[in-house]
């Protein structure tokens, strides 16, 4: 059996990441800075179980679960924008980004509701350490969706455009950013609603 010989400049090129490589160093020290919140978190939640799962009784897991599907269904469809713009298909991609982006805005909605609920009955971050949790991650990813549909709404714009028709960097960069978002909410959800 004969071997065909690859030419020197024709030798497998490694894979890269999506987007700019330098934002992979953001998103590795987010995931890295919640990875250290959800470890106290545990370790807390450990000394005081009955305090923390009383507490956990009072969210509403529907808003909670509904806030899932909401922000997976968005990262579905800026997955699906960059295979758009991949194709050719620069209106559909611009379309899904749009989408992508209301959903990330109605996860800030249902939030914003739950809040005011909270506020209502006098719960806020100084009732519980549970409470104290739930407000810091919360608020604090909340800023991490307005920031994405920010750059979401921008991504929507510059694909109108036809902006990324010969260089994708800036919309996978963008994409691997709200993905980020969307991961850590699935393992927030399960540990701020779930856990027992």
């Amino acid at each position: 059996m004969s071997h065909i010989a690859m030419p020197a400049h024709a030798a497998p090129q490694r894979p890269t990441l999506p987007g700019d490589q330098g934002v992979w160093m953001f998103i590795c020290g987010e995931l890295f800075m919640f990875g250290a919140f959800f470890i106290v978190y545990i370790s807390d939640r450990s000394q005081a179980i009955e305090l923390f799962n009383r507490s956990q009784l009072e969210l509403d897991q529907f808003m909670g679960a509904f806030n899932t599907v909401l922000l997976v269904t968005s990262s579905w469809c800026v997955a699906r924008a960059v295979a758009a713009v991949r194709a050719g298909h620069d209106n559909k991609a611009a379309r899904l980004l749009l989408v992508g982006m209301l959903l990330g805005l109605g996860f800030l909605v249902v939030k914003y509701l739950e809040y005011s609920a909270k506020f209502a009955v006098g719960i806020t971050m100084m009732t519980n350490e549970f409470y104290m949790f739930y407000f810091v991650f919360t608020m604090v990813h909340a800023a991490h969706v307005l920031g994405g549909c920010a750059i979401l709404a921008l991504l929507w714009r510059k694909t109108r455009a036809g902006r990324y028709r010969h260089d994708m960097t800036g919309l996978e960069t963008g994409a691997s950013y709200w993905h980020l978002v969307d991961l850590i909410w699935l393992v927030m959800f399960p540990l701020l609603y779930l856990l027992r």
